[in-house]
């Protein structure tokens, strides 16, 4: 692999670090990418890349969000054996998560071919980016008015964790945004921000690992040195990229809305589509 594919691969490593964790939809933008920066791998590679560099983002979550996400422990003074080594809060957390995977199991799987096939183009991801971008303003507006019922993850009940499980549903059409479903979802049924985004990030981990699982299992082990290298130099990018990001996001809705995302879907979206109907 020679110095200018390897700053390719950079750069989508840094697109996909930011945009995976801000509301503006990874794959919606690597495909926006692609229009553009072509890595110089067979077609069948690039799809899968694009899922499997997403692990690089997810290991970020698990880093940052440890001790709130593992549900093991070791307290020697604590008699009953369960809870001296379960976090049960945490075991609840994870079957909750489970819940909302169920929809996206249920329909993403049989129709994901057919969805990569039908909507990953320029078209649709600029139409879901300018979409959602309208969503995201009409619900601030809409939320201003409303005192979050949900504040900490433990007041996520089964029946909201389905609910924004089927909310990750719409994201399987590029231009979405997962997480930018799942908060728009979250919000909606009652959560604040920061509890909507970090529920988002905890749900990305088992999404984006069978993900990632499947496209692999797709495209076979038979992998060249050049391609290993592909992975994970976009792998690694996109971890310290997303570390960075998380903690911007986080950081930024403690003080406002997600009004500037719309924002920034919208003009995107109308730049991109305007490009491409003068450019084809």
């Amino acid at each position: 692999m020679d110095f200018i594919e390897l700053l390719k691969v950079i750069f989508l490593g840094i697109v996909e670090g930011i945009t995976e964790w801000l509301p503006i939809s990874s794959t919606g933008h690597l495909i926006l990418v692609d229009e553009f920066i072509k890595l110089n791998v067979s077609r069948e590679f690039w799809d899968m890349f694009m899922v499997v560099i997403q692990l690089g983002a997810i290991l970020a979550v698990v880093v940052l969000f440890w001790e709130k996400i593992w549900p093991f422990q070791n307290q020697s003074r604590e008699k009953d054996l369960v809870k001296r080594y379960v976090k049960m809060d945490k075991i609840i957390l994870w079957l909750k998560i489970m819940v909302s995977c169920l929809p996206a199991i249920i329909i993403g799987l049989p129709f994901n071919d057919i969805l990569e096939e039908k909507f990953s183009n320029y078209f649709v991801v600029s139409l879901m980016l300018i979409i959602y971008g309208v969503f995201f303003i009409l619900i601030e507006n809409y939320n201003k008015k409303r005192t979050p019922r949900v504040n900490t993850l433990e007041e996520i009940d089964w029946k909201t964790a389905l609910f924004i499980g089927v909310f990750q549903v719409l994201s399987l059409i590029p231009g979405t945004s997962r997480s930018g479903a799942t908060i728009i979802g979250g919000i909606l049924l009652g959560t604040s921000r920061t509890i909507a985004a970090e529920y988002t990030f905890f749900l990305a981990i088992p999404v984006m690992f069978g993900a990632s699982l499947l496209k692999l299992v797709k495209f076979g082990l038979a992998f060249t040195g050049a391609e290993i290298l592909i992975l994970a130099v976009g792998m690694i990018t996109a971890f310290i990229v997303s570390i960075l990001s998380i903690k911007f996001l986080m950081g930024y809705i403690k003080k406002h809305d997600f009004k500037a995302f719309g924002w920034y879907r919208i003009v995107l979206g109308i730049v991109v589509l305007g490009y491409f109907m003068i450019a084809h």
